[in-house]
Protein backbone atom coordinates (compact mmCIF):
# COMPACT_ATOMS: atom_id res chain seq x y z
CA UNK A 1 0.00 0.00 0.00
CA UNK A 2 1.19 3.75 -0.64
CA UNK A 3 1.90 5.74 2.08
CA UNK A 4 -0.24 8.33 0.31
CA UNK A 5 -3.78 5.87 -0.52
CA UNK A 6 -2.53 4.61 3.53
CA UNK A 7 -3.12 7.99 4.51
CA UNK A 8 -6.16 8.35 2.50
CA UNK A 9 -7.70 5.60 3.92
CA UNK A 10 -6.58 7.01 7.80
CA UNK A 11 -8.60 9.60 6.60
CA UNK A 12 -11.44 8.09 5.49
CA UNK A 13 -11.78 6.06 9.11
CA UNK A 14 -10.61 2.95 7.43
CA UNK A 15 -7.44 2.37 9.23
CA UNK A 16 -6.56 2.50 13.18
CA UNK A 17 -6.07 6.31 14.04
CA UNK A 18 -4.37 8.53 16.57
CA UNK A 19 -7.35 8.27 18.94
CA UNK A 20 -10.35 5.88 18.29
CA UNK A 21 -13.30 4.83 16.28
CA UNK A 22 -16.75 4.18 17.44
CA UNK A 23 -17.08 2.15 21.16
CA UNK A 24 -13.74 3.09 22.17
CA UNK A 25 -13.97 6.59 22.57
CA UNK A 26 -12.23 8.20 25.30
CA UNK A 27 -14.13 9.42 27.92
CA UNK A 28 -14.32 13.29 28.80
CA UNK A 29 -15.35 13.56 32.37
CA UNK A 30 -12.07 15.42 33.08
CA UNK A 31 -13.97 18.24 30.83
CA UNK A 32 -17.69 17.88 30.95
CA UNK A 33 -20.26 20.25 28.75
CA UNK A 34 -20.60 23.49 31.45
CA UNK A 35 -22.92 23.97 33.39
CA UNK A 36 -23.68 27.78 32.00
CA UNK A 37 -24.51 27.63 28.11
CA UNK A 38 -22.29 26.93 26.14
CA UNK A 39 -21.63 29.38 23.43
CA UNK A 40 -21.55 27.77 19.49
CA UNK A 41 -20.68 28.44 16.64
CA UNK A 42 -21.21 26.43 13.14
CA UNK A 43 -19.15 27.22 10.01
CA UNK A 44 -20.49 25.82 6.81
CA UNK A 45 -18.33 26.32 3.82
CA UNK A 46 -19.26 25.94 0.33
CA UNK A 47 -18.49 23.24 -1.69
CA UNK A 48 -15.31 21.71 0.05
CA UNK A 49 -14.36 18.05 -0.57
CA UNK A 50 -14.32 15.49 1.86
CA UNK A 51 -10.37 15.06 1.05
CA UNK A 52 -9.85 19.12 1.11
CA UNK A 53 -7.90 19.34 4.30
CA UNK A 54 -4.63 17.77 5.46
CA UNK A 55 -6.40 15.80 8.33
CA UNK A 56 -8.98 14.50 5.81
CA UNK A 57 -5.39 13.27 3.74
CA UNK A 58 -4.93 16.25 1.24
CA UNK A 59 -1.02 17.11 0.60
CA UNK A 60 -1.14 19.53 -1.87
CA UNK A 61 -3.00 22.48 0.09
CA UNK A 62 -1.73 23.68 3.71
CA UNK A 63 -4.84 23.62 6.44
CA UNK A 64 -2.71 24.21 9.45
CA UNK A 65 -5.23 25.72 11.59
CA UNK A 66 -8.39 23.29 11.06
CA UNK A 67 -5.87 20.30 11.33
CA UNK A 68 -5.09 21.65 14.37
CA UNK A 69 -8.78 22.02 15.47
CA UNK A 70 -8.97 18.48 14.50
CA UNK A 71 -6.04 17.53 16.70
CA UNK A 72 -7.74 19.00 19.22
CA UNK A 73 -11.53 18.20 18.97
CA UNK A 74 -13.17 15.01 17.27
CA UNK A 75 -13.22 14.77 13.37
CA UNK A 76 -16.02 12.53 12.39
CA UNK A 77 -15.29 10.47 9.21
CA UNK A 78 -18.87 9.42 8.52
CA UNK A 79 -20.80 12.71 8.55
CA UNK A 80 -22.95 13.45 5.45
CA UNK A 81 -24.50 16.33 4.28
CA UNK A 82 -28.22 17.02 3.47
CA UNK A 83 -27.93 16.93 0.19
CA UNK A 84 -25.52 17.28 -2.84
CA UNK A 85 -25.71 20.71 -3.59
CA UNK A 86 -26.06 23.97 -1.61
CA UNK A 87 -29.25 25.15 -0.86
CA UNK A 88 -31.22 21.62 0.09
CA UNK A 89 -28.43 21.18 2.33
CA UNK A 90 -28.54 24.20 4.37
CA UNK A 91 -32.54 23.76 4.38
CA UNK A 92 -31.73 19.96 5.88
CA UNK A 93 -29.52 21.29 8.88
CA UNK A 94 -31.77 24.54 9.22
CA UNK A 95 -34.75 22.10 9.65
CA UNK A 96 -34.00 19.29 11.19
CA UNK A 97 -35.41 17.07 8.06
CA UNK A 98 -34.00 15.00 5.22
CA UNK A 99 -34.54 15.74 1.38
CA UNK A 100 -37.70 13.55 1.89
CA UNK A 101 -39.30 15.85 3.90
CA UNK A 102 -37.72 18.88 3.81
CA UNK A 103 -39.66 21.25 1.60
CA UNK A 104 -36.45 22.82 -0.16
CA UNK A 105 -35.02 20.27 -2.02
CA UNK A 106 -33.10 22.00 -5.24
CA UNK A 107 -31.31 25.41 -5.80
CA UNK A 108 -35.00 27.44 -7.62
CA UNK A 109 -34.11 30.61 -7.88
CA UNK A 110 -36.03 34.09 -7.85
CA UNK A 111 -34.06 36.23 -9.75
CA UNK A 112 -35.11 35.27 -13.12
CA UNK A 113 -36.11 37.60 -15.76
CA UNK A 114 -35.94 40.59 -13.25
CA UNK A 115 -32.50 42.43 -14.18
CA UNK A 116 -32.44 45.89 -13.52
CA UNK A 117 -30.03 47.64 -15.62
CA UNK A 118 -27.58 50.89 -14.01
CA UNK A 119 -29.19 49.65 -10.69
CA UNK A 120 -25.23 50.25 -9.52
CA UNK A 121 -23.69 52.68 -10.95
CA UNK A 122 -23.49 51.72 -14.36
CA UNK A 123 -24.06 48.22 -13.45
CA UNK A 124 -26.95 45.70 -13.94
CA UNK A 125 -28.17 43.62 -10.91
CA UNK A 126 -31.35 41.94 -10.30
CA UNK A 127 -34.06 43.51 -8.07
CA UNK A 128 -35.30 39.93 -6.96
CA UNK A 129 -32.53 38.25 -5.21
CA UNK A 130 -32.75 34.31 -3.52
CA UNK A 131 -34.07 30.85 -3.65
CA UNK A 132 -37.10 28.91 -2.00
CA UNK A 133 -38.23 29.95 0.92
CA UNK A 134 -38.35 27.92 4.44
CA UNK A 135 -41.39 27.27 5.34
CA UNK A 136 -42.68 29.76 7.99
CA UNK A 137 -44.73 27.52 9.87
CA UNK A 138 -41.79 25.01 10.34
CA UNK A 139 -39.54 26.31 13.02
CA UNK A 140 -35.53 26.55 12.11
CA UNK A 141 -32.36 26.43 14.58
CA UNK A 142 -32.14 30.24 14.77
CA UNK A 143 -35.48 30.35 16.14
CA UNK A 144 -35.42 27.89 18.72
CA UNK A 145 -32.01 29.47 19.62
CA UNK A 146 -33.24 32.48 19.80
CA UNK A 147 -36.63 31.54 21.98
CA UNK A 148 -33.66 29.75 24.58
CA UNK A 149 -32.28 32.81 25.24
CA UNK A 150 -29.47 33.12 23.09
CA UNK A 151 -27.95 35.86 21.26
CA UNK A 152 -28.32 34.56 17.47
CA UNK A 153 -25.68 36.20 14.38
CA UNK A 154 -25.21 34.34 10.86
CA UNK A 155 -23.19 35.72 8.24
CA UNK A 156 -22.69 34.36 4.51
CA UNK A 157 -24.99 32.49 2.30
CA UNK A 158 -28.76 32.52 3.36
CA UNK A 159 -30.64 31.00 0.78
CA UNK A 160 -33.77 30.24 2.59
CA UNK A 161 -35.85 33.03 0.84
CA UNK A 162 -35.79 35.58 -1.40
CA UNK A 163 -35.36 39.39 -1.29
CA UNK A 164 -37.48 42.01 -3.37
CA UNK A 165 -35.12 45.50 -3.59
CA UNK A 166 -38.14 47.11 -4.07
CA UNK A 167 -40.46 45.61 -1.64
CA UNK A 168 -38.33 45.26 1.20
CA UNK A 169 -40.55 44.84 3.64
CA UNK A 170 -43.54 43.27 2.27
CA UNK A 171 -44.08 40.02 2.96
CA UNK A 172 -47.18 38.48 1.52
CA UNK A 173 -48.35 35.01 2.76
CA UNK A 174 -50.78 32.40 1.49
CA UNK A 175 -53.55 30.72 3.30
CA UNK A 176 -51.00 28.83 5.50
CA UNK A 177 -49.01 31.51 6.62
CA UNK A 178 -45.66 30.81 4.31
CA UNK A 179 -44.69 33.11 2.06
CA UNK A 180 -46.83 33.44 -1.34
CA UNK A 181 -44.03 32.90 -3.92
CA UNK A 182 -46.77 33.79 -6.62
CA UNK A 183 -46.22 37.52 -5.38
CA UNK A 184 -42.36 37.43 -5.47
CA UNK A 185 -43.13 40.93 -7.96
CA UNK A 186 -44.86 42.36 -5.14
CA UNK A 187 -42.67 41.43 -1.69
CA UNK A 188 -39.91 39.77 -0.45
CA UNK A 189 -40.39 36.40 1.14
CA UNK A 190 -41.28 36.19 4.72
CA UNK A 191 -38.11 33.99 5.51
CA UNK A 192 -35.55 36.37 5.39
CA UNK A 193 -32.96 35.98 8.33
CA UNK A 194 -35.07 39.40 10.01
CA UNK A 195 -38.44 37.37 10.84
CA UNK A 196 -36.20 33.71 11.31
CA UNK A 197 -34.97 33.96 14.38
CA UNK A 198 -31.77 35.96 13.44
CA UNK A 199 -30.23 38.93 15.18
CA UNK A 200 -27.59 40.53 13.21
CA UNK A 201 -26.57 39.52 9.21
CA UNK A 202 -24.54 39.92 7.22
CA UNK A 203 -23.99 38.29 3.71
CA UNK A 204 -25.28 36.87 0.56
CA UNK A 205 -29.42 36.56 0.58
CA UNK A 206 -29.22 34.81 -2.84
CA UNK A 207 -26.63 32.29 -3.65
CA UNK A 208 -26.37 32.63 -7.22
CA UNK A 209 -24.97 35.86 -6.57
CA UNK A 210 -22.46 34.52 -4.35
CA UNK A 211 -20.93 33.42 -7.35
CA UNK A 212 -19.03 36.45 -7.31
CA UNK A 213 -16.41 37.70 -4.94
CA UNK A 214 -16.54 41.26 -6.18
CA UNK A 215 -20.26 41.40 -6.04
CA UNK A 216 -22.51 45.04 -6.54
CA UNK A 217 -23.78 44.85 -3.04
CA UNK A 218 -24.13 42.47 0.19
CA UNK A 219 -27.22 42.43 1.98
CA UNK A 220 -27.16 43.19 6.05
CA UNK A 221 -30.02 43.39 9.13
CA UNK A 222 -27.81 44.71 11.82
CA UNK A 223 -30.45 46.86 14.21
CA UNK A 224 -27.87 46.98 17.09
CA UNK A 225 -25.46 48.82 14.86
CA UNK A 226 -27.41 51.02 12.20
CA UNK A 227 -31.09 50.41 13.66
CA UNK A 228 -32.19 48.60 10.40
CA UNK A 229 -35.85 47.94 10.70
CA UNK A 230 -35.27 45.02 7.92
CA UNK A 231 -33.17 43.39 5.38
CA UNK A 232 -30.94 46.31 3.56
CA UNK A 233 -28.23 46.45 0.54
CA UNK A 234 -25.17 47.52 1.69
CA UNK A 235 -23.85 49.36 -1.86
CA UNK A 236 -20.06 47.94 -2.34
CA UNK A 237 -19.08 52.11 -3.37
CA UNK A 238 -15.93 50.84 -4.47
CA UNK A 239 -17.05 47.51 -6.62
CA UNK A 240 -19.56 49.64 -8.35
CA UNK A 241 -16.97 52.53 -9.90
CA UNK A 242 -16.12 49.08 -11.91
CA UNK A 243 -17.81 46.81 -14.52
CA UNK A 244 -19.66 43.93 -13.14
CA UNK A 245 -18.14 40.07 -13.73
CA UNK A 246 -21.08 39.51 -16.80
CA UNK A 247 -19.70 41.60 -18.46
CA UNK A 248 -16.32 39.88 -18.85
CA UNK A 249 -14.89 43.13 -19.06
CA UNK A 250 -10.91 42.96 -17.63
CA UNK A 251 -12.06 46.19 -15.80
CA UNK A 252 -13.78 43.84 -13.17
CA UNK A 253 -10.06 42.99 -12.07
CA UNK A 254 -10.09 46.51 -10.44
CA UNK A 255 -12.54 45.72 -7.82
CA UNK A 256 -11.22 45.76 -4.50
CA UNK A 257 -13.97 44.89 -1.77
CA UNK A 258 -13.96 40.94 -1.75
CA UNK A 259 -16.76 39.60 -0.19
CA UNK A 260 -15.20 36.83 1.59
CA UNK A 261 -13.18 39.17 3.90
CA UNK A 262 -15.89 41.53 4.13
CA UNK A 263 -18.18 39.16 5.71
CA UNK A 264 -15.68 37.23 8.07
CA UNK A 265 -14.50 40.71 9.45
CA UNK A 266 -18.44 41.21 10.18
CA UNK A 267 -18.73 38.07 11.58
CA UNK A 268 -15.57 38.85 13.79
CA UNK A 269 -17.09 41.78 15.14
CA UNK A 270 -19.82 40.17 15.57
CA UNK A 271 -18.22 38.04 18.22
CA UNK A 272 -16.82 41.50 19.85
CA UNK A 273 -20.32 42.93 20.80
CA UNK A 274 -21.19 39.77 22.93
CA UNK A 275 -20.79 39.24 26.56
CA UNK A 276 -20.35 36.92 29.10
CA UNK A 277 -24.22 38.26 30.50
CA UNK A 278 -26.13 36.08 27.37
CA UNK A 279 -24.89 32.88 25.42
CA UNK A 280 -24.21 32.99 21.18
CA UNK A 281 -25.46 30.76 18.40
CA UNK A 282 -22.76 32.52 15.30
CA UNK A 283 -23.93 30.68 12.11
CA UNK A 284 -20.89 31.20 9.78
CA UNK A 285 -22.18 30.33 6.02
CA UNK A 286 -18.78 31.28 4.29
CA UNK A 287 -18.41 31.01 0.95
CA UNK A 288 -15.17 29.81 0.13
CA UNK A 289 -13.74 27.83 -1.62
CA UNK A 290 -16.67 27.58 -4.09
CA UNK A 291 -16.35 29.02 -7.56
CA UNK A 292 -15.70 31.85 -9.19
CA UNK A 293 -12.28 30.45 -8.59
CA UNK A 294 -10.75 34.48 -7.54
CA UNK A 295 -9.83 36.57 -4.97
CA UNK A 296 -7.01 39.24 -3.79
CA UNK A 297 -3.48 38.62 -5.63
CA UNK A 298 -2.08 38.42 -2.68
CA UNK A 299 0.87 36.04 -1.22
CA UNK A 300 -1.53 32.75 -0.52
CA UNK A 301 -1.81 33.03 -4.67
CA UNK A 302 1.75 33.74 -5.37
CA UNK A 303 2.59 31.17 -3.38
CA UNK A 304 0.59 28.22 -5.14
CA UNK A 305 1.28 29.87 -8.07
CA UNK A 306 4.67 28.79 -7.61
CA UNK A 307 4.30 25.71 -6.12
CA UNK A 308 2.56 24.47 -8.95
CA UNK A 309 4.42 26.09 -11.68
CA UNK A 310 4.57 23.97 -14.93
CA UNK A 311 1.69 22.15 -13.59
CA UNK A 312 -1.68 24.77 -13.76
CA UNK A 313 -3.61 25.91 -16.62
CA UNK A 314 -6.06 29.03 -16.98
CA UNK A 315 -9.48 28.81 -17.42
CA UNK A 316 -11.48 30.96 -19.32
CA UNK A 317 -14.32 32.64 -17.33
CA UNK A 318 -18.45 31.63 -17.74
CA UNK A 319 -19.83 35.38 -17.27
CA UNK A 320 -23.06 33.78 -17.45
CA UNK A 321 -22.89 32.18 -14.28
CA UNK A 322 -20.87 34.90 -12.85
CA UNK A 323 -17.51 33.07 -12.58
CA UNK A 324 -14.80 35.38 -13.61
CA UNK A 325 -11.66 33.85 -15.86
CA UNK A 326 -8.46 33.32 -14.17
CA UNK A 327 -4.83 32.60 -15.08
CA UNK A 328 -3.89 29.66 -12.58
CA UNK A 329 -6.91 27.68 -11.52
CA UNK A 330 -5.42 24.80 -9.43
CA UNK A 331 -3.41 27.59 -7.32
CA UNK A 332 -6.43 30.01 -7.07
CA UNK A 333 -8.38 26.96 -5.23
CA UNK A 334 -5.51 26.27 -3.39
CA UNK A 335 -5.41 29.74 -2.07
CA UNK A 336 -9.10 29.86 -1.41
CA UNK A 337 -8.86 26.85 0.99
CA UNK A 338 -5.65 27.76 2.42
CA UNK A 339 -7.65 31.48 3.14
CA UNK A 340 -10.26 29.87 4.66
CA UNK A 341 -8.05 28.25 6.92
CA UNK A 342 -6.56 31.53 7.94
CA UNK A 343 -10.09 32.49 8.75
CA UNK A 344 -11.31 30.31 10.65
CA UNK A 345 -7.72 30.77 12.44
CA UNK A 346 -8.85 33.98 13.37
CA UNK A 347 -12.04 33.05 14.69
CA UNK A 348 -10.46 30.86 17.15
CA UNK A 349 -8.16 33.55 17.89
CA UNK A 350 -10.99 36.42 18.58
CA UNK A 351 -13.08 33.80 20.60
CA UNK A 352 -9.56 33.78 22.77
CA UNK A 353 -9.27 37.31 23.49
CA UNK A 354 -12.43 37.69 24.66
CA UNK A 355 -12.36 34.93 26.86
CA UNK A 356 -14.94 32.77 25.31
CA UNK A 357 -12.15 30.17 24.21
CA UNK A 358 -13.27 27.70 26.82
CA UNK A 359 -17.01 27.87 26.81
CA UNK A 360 -17.78 27.90 23.13
CA UNK A 361 -18.52 24.77 20.75
CA UNK A 362 -17.61 25.34 17.21
CA UNK A 363 -18.43 22.70 14.05
CA UNK A 364 -16.74 23.20 10.95
CA UNK A 365 -17.96 21.33 7.96
CA UNK A 366 -19.52 21.72 3.97
CA UNK A 367 -22.47 21.89 2.73
CA UNK A 368 -21.68 19.45 0.03
CA UNK A 369 -18.41 17.48 -1.76
CA UNK A 370 -16.17 19.38 -4.28
CA UNK A 371 -17.65 21.18 -7.49
CA UNK A 372 -16.36 21.28 -11.29
CA UNK A 373 -17.85 25.03 -11.43
CA UNK A 374 -15.44 28.00 -12.62
CA UNK A 375 -12.47 25.38 -13.95
CA UNK A 376 -12.03 23.81 -10.11
CA UNK A 377 -10.57 20.24 -10.98
CA UNK A 378 -11.29 18.29 -8.10
CA UNK A 379 -9.66 15.37 -9.33
CA UNK A 380 -6.27 16.75 -9.70
CA UNK A 381 -6.48 17.16 -5.73
CA UNK A 382 -7.42 14.02 -4.66
CA UNK A 383 -10.14 15.71 -3.64
CA UNK A 384 -12.69 12.89 -3.24
CA UNK A 385 -9.90 10.58 -1.52
CA UNK A 386 -11.11 7.19 -2.31
CA UNK A 387 -14.73 8.56 -2.55
CA UNK A 388 -17.03 8.34 -5.60
CA UNK A 389 -18.48 11.84 -7.32
CA UNK A 390 -18.58 14.87 -6.67
CA UNK A 391 -21.46 17.73 -5.79
CA UNK A 392 -25.13 16.92 -7.30
CA UNK A 393 -24.05 12.76 -6.87
CA UNK A 394 -25.70 11.06 -4.27
CA UNK A 395 -22.50 8.56 -4.38
CA UNK A 396 -20.61 9.42 -1.22
CA UNK A 397 -18.60 12.01 -2.98
CA UNK A 398 -21.12 14.12 -3.59
CA UNK A 399 -22.61 13.91 0.24
CA UNK A 400 -19.80 12.61 2.42
CA UNK A 401 -18.44 16.24 4.14
CA UNK A 402 -15.85 16.57 6.40
CA UNK A 403 -17.31 17.15 10.09
CA UNK A 404 -15.10 18.48 12.82
CA UNK A 405 -16.27 20.14 16.76
CA UNK A 406 -13.76 21.42 19.29
CA UNK A 407 -15.26 22.25 22.38
CA UNK A 408 -16.39 22.32 26.14
CA UNK A 409 -16.66 18.10 26.52
CA UNK A 410 -15.34 17.16 23.48
CA UNK A 411 -12.54 14.48 23.42
CA UNK A 412 -9.34 16.23 22.16
CA UNK A 413 -7.51 13.97 19.90
CA UNK A 414 -10.67 11.92 18.72
CA UNK A 415 -11.64 10.44 15.77
CA UNK A 416 -15.50 8.94 15.42
CA UNK A 417 -16.88 7.01 12.63
CA UNK A 418 -20.45 7.51 13.99
CA UNK A 419 -22.98 7.94 11.19
CA UNK A 420 -24.75 11.35 11.05
CA UNK A 421 -26.74 13.51 8.65
CA UNK A 422 -26.71 17.68 8.54
CA UNK A 423 -30.47 16.56 10.15
CA UNK A 424 -29.01 15.25 13.32
CA UNK A 425 -27.79 19.06 13.91
CA UNK A 426 -30.92 20.47 15.09
CA UNK A 427 -31.08 18.25 18.22
CA UNK A 428 -27.10 17.91 18.68
CA UNK A 429 -27.05 21.41 19.74
CA UNK A 430 -29.99 22.06 21.67
CA UNK A 431 -29.34 19.11 23.62
CA UNK A 432 -25.83 20.23 23.74
CA UNK A 433 -27.17 23.58 25.31
CA UNK A 434 -29.01 22.11 28.11
CA UNK A 435 -32.12 21.82 26.25
CA UNK A 436 -34.51 19.35 25.06
CA UNK A 437 -33.43 17.80 21.58
CA UNK A 438 -35.97 15.06 21.86
CA UNK A 439 -38.64 17.21 20.79
CA UNK A 440 -37.20 18.54 17.38
CA UNK A 441 -35.85 14.87 16.70
CA UNK A 442 -36.94 11.67 14.91
CA UNK A 443 -38.31 10.48 18.43
CA UNK A 444 -41.15 13.13 18.58
CA UNK A 445 -41.72 13.13 14.77
CA UNK A 446 -45.43 12.63 13.33
CA UNK A 447 -47.19 13.40 9.98
CA UNK A 448 -47.79 17.14 10.57
CA UNK A 449 -44.67 17.85 12.21
CA UNK A 450 -41.64 15.78 11.06
CA UNK A 451 -38.46 15.70 12.56
CA UNK A 452 -35.82 13.11 10.96
CA UNK A 453 -32.59 13.79 13.10
CA UNK A 454 -31.24 12.21 16.30
CA UNK A 455 -28.74 14.04 18.61
CA UNK A 456 -25.46 12.73 18.68
CA UNK A 457 -24.54 14.65 21.39
CA UNK A 458 -23.37 11.78 23.46
CA UNK A 459 -20.92 10.98 21.00
CA UNK A 460 -19.90 14.77 20.77
CA UNK A 461 -18.85 14.47 25.00
CA UNK A 462 -17.15 10.93 24.56
CA UNK A 463 -20.08 8.85 25.69
CA UNK A 464 -20.22 6.99 21.92
CA UNK A 465 -21.65 3.18 24.19
CA UNK A 466 -24.92 5.36 25.15
CA UNK A 467 -24.85 6.84 21.62
CA UNK A 468 -28.16 6.16 19.91
CA UNK A 469 -27.84 5.57 16.24
CA UNK A 470 -29.97 5.74 12.93
CA UNK A 471 -31.18 2.42 11.29
CA UNK A 472 -30.66 4.56 7.85
CA UNK A 473 -29.32 8.11 6.44
CA UNK A 474 -31.45 9.15 3.47
CA UNK A 475 -31.31 11.37 0.49
CA UNK A 476 -32.72 12.58 -3.19
CA UNK A 477 -32.02 15.34 -5.62
CA UNK A 478 -34.11 16.39 -8.39
CA UNK A 479 -31.44 18.13 -10.77
CA UNK A 480 -29.41 14.54 -10.88
CA UNK A 481 -32.77 12.41 -10.69
CA UNK A 482 -30.72 10.10 -7.95
CA UNK A 483 -31.58 9.14 -4.67
CA UNK A 484 -29.43 7.06 -1.93
CA UNK A 485 -30.14 5.59 1.58
CA UNK A 486 -27.37 4.13 4.02
CA UNK A 487 -28.21 1.55 6.07
CA UNK A 488 -24.93 0.40 8.07
CA UNK A 489 -22.68 -0.39 5.50
CA UNK A 490 -25.20 -0.65 2.89
CA UNK A 491 -25.31 1.63 0.05
CA UNK A 492 -28.08 2.19 -2.31
CA UNK A 493 -27.54 4.59 -4.86
CA UNK A 494 -30.93 5.17 -7.47
CA UNK A 495 -30.12 6.08 -10.53
CA UNK A 496 -33.50 7.50 -12.68
CA UNK A 497 -35.60 4.39 -10.98
CA UNK A 498 -33.14 2.31 -11.32
CA UNK A 499 -31.30 0.88 -7.68
CA UNK A 500 -27.81 0.27 -7.24
CA UNK A 501 -26.76 -1.70 -4.45
CA UNK A 502 -23.02 -1.36 -2.71
CA UNK A 503 -20.97 -2.73 0.30
CA UNK A 504 -18.66 0.18 1.66
CA UNK A 505 -17.17 -2.08 3.99
CA UNK A 506 -15.71 -3.56 0.91
CA UNK A 507 -16.46 -1.12 -1.66
CA UNK A 508 -15.66 2.47 -0.50
CA UNK A 509 -15.79 3.71 -3.78
CA UNK A 510 -19.37 1.96 -4.89
CA UNK A 511 -17.44 0.30 -8.14
CA UNK A 512 -19.48 -3.06 -7.67
CA UNK A 513 -23.14 -3.02 -8.18
CA UNK A 514 -24.08 -6.43 -5.46
CA UNK A 515 -27.89 -5.51 -6.27
CA UNK A 516 -28.37 -8.90 -7.96
CA UNK A 517 -26.67 -11.00 -5.32
CA UNK A 518 -28.82 -9.04 -2.55
CA UNK A 519 -32.01 -8.89 -3.77
CA UNK A 520 -33.76 -9.00 0.24
CA UNK A 521 -31.60 -5.97 1.12
CA UNK A 522 -32.77 -4.33 -2.17
CA UNK A 523 -36.30 -4.78 -1.24
CA UNK A 524 -35.98 -3.87 2.20
CA UNK A 525 -34.06 -0.25 1.51
CA UNK A 526 -36.21 0.65 -1.77
CA UNK A 527 -39.45 -0.02 0.86
CA UNK A 528 -37.39 2.39 3.30
CA UNK A 529 -37.22 4.71 -0.01
CA UNK A 530 -40.95 4.84 -0.92
CA UNK A 531 -41.98 5.20 3.12
CA UNK A 532 -39.66 8.28 3.56
CA UNK A 533 -40.02 9.75 0.30
CA UNK A 534 -43.07 12.62 0.00
CA UNK A 535 -43.66 13.75 -3.43
CA UNK A 536 -43.29 17.58 -3.90
CA UNK A 537 -44.61 19.43 -6.93
CA UNK A 538 -41.05 21.55 -7.24
CA UNK A 539 -38.85 18.87 -6.93
CA UNK A 540 -39.60 15.68 -8.51
CA UNK A 541 -37.49 12.57 -8.14
CA UNK A 542 -38.43 9.04 -9.61
CA UNK A 543 -38.55 6.57 -7.17
CA UNK A 544 -37.42 2.86 -7.43
CA UNK A 545 -40.36 0.37 -8.50
CA UNK A 546 -41.02 -2.06 -5.70
CA UNK A 547 -44.08 -4.71 -5.20
CA UNK A 548 -45.61 -3.99 -2.16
Amino acid sequence: MTKVREFLMTALGMMPVMAVASGTMPKAEDKPVPAKRPNIIFIMCDDMGYGDLGCYGQQLIETPNLDRMAQQGMRFTQAYAGSPVSAPSRASFMTGQHAGHTHVRGNREYWHRALTQNAFGNNADYSIIGQEPYLMNHKIIPELMKEAGYATGMFGKWAGGYYNMQYPDTYLLDANGNSDTSKSAESSSASLPNRRGIDCYYGYICQFQAHTYYPNFLNRYDPEKYGDRHVVVDTLKQNILHKDVASGDKDYENREQYASDLIHQYALEWIDRQTEEKPFMGIFTYTLPHAELWQPNDSLVAKYTERFKGQDSPYGGNFGSWYYRNYARHAQFAAMVNRLDEQIGEIFDKLKEKGFDENTLVIFTSDNGPHEEGGADPSWFNRDGLLKGTKRSTHEGGIRVPFIAKGPGVPAGSVNDHQLAFYDVMPTLLDYAGLNGNVYSLKSSTEERRYDGISFCKTLTGNDDKQEKHEFLYWEFHETNMMALRMGDWKLVVKAGTPHLYDLSKDIHEDKDVAGEHPEVVAKMVDIIHHEHTDSPMFKVTLPAYER
